[in-house]
């Protein structure tokens, strides 16, 4: 993300100290998620985005633009030269874990079982193995195994 849009002098954030507050203050609404989930899927005109979310013209003019002032997807002139396409960031792209788990998490929790869903594979068409975060001696971490640590203006 560009510095100049990063700062909590440029921005309302909900949370200053905490980073998921402030990444929700950024990617938070259902529409921006998706539109990153299809621009990782190959997504890159408007047009595509709209048929793909069915999401209304205006929020989609909207959730662009904010993502590509945060610096999550940014424009360029596609290969006919004839129009814009948007393309992920590499800020954009670091979003992918988090969607990752958002998938898995869905995978599990929001389907009944043998209910029939998309499926994440990998380059060779072997599914994702379920994701799960690990710390420095290789132990899996959960809410349980870690805690925030405060900064001094959130005491």
């Amino acid at each position: 993300m560009p510095r100049s849009s990063a700062g909590a002098e440029n921005h309302a954030w909900t949370d200053p100290d905490c980073p998921v507050a402030r990444t929700l203050d950024l990617v938070g609404d259902r529409w921006s998620l998706l539109v990153v989930r299809d621009a990782m899927d190959g997504a890159r005109s408007f047009t595509e985005f709209q048929r793909r979310t069915g999401i209304a013209r205006n929020i989609l003019s909207d959730r662009l633009r904010k993502l590509c002032d945060h610096g999550l997807l940014a424009q360029q002139t596609a290969p006919t030269g004839r129009r814009l396409e948007y393309v992920l960031t590499e800020s954009g792209r670091d979003l992918f874990p988090a969607l990752l788990t958002l998938r898995q998490w869905g995978e599990r929790h929001a389907f009944d079982p043998g209910e029939p869903h998309s499926t994440l594979v990998d380059e060779h068409g072997a599914r994702v193995p379920d994701f799960t975060p690990t710390g420095v001696d290789g132990a899996p971490l959960t809410a349980d195994s870690t805690h925030v640590r405060k900064t001094g203006r959130d005491r």
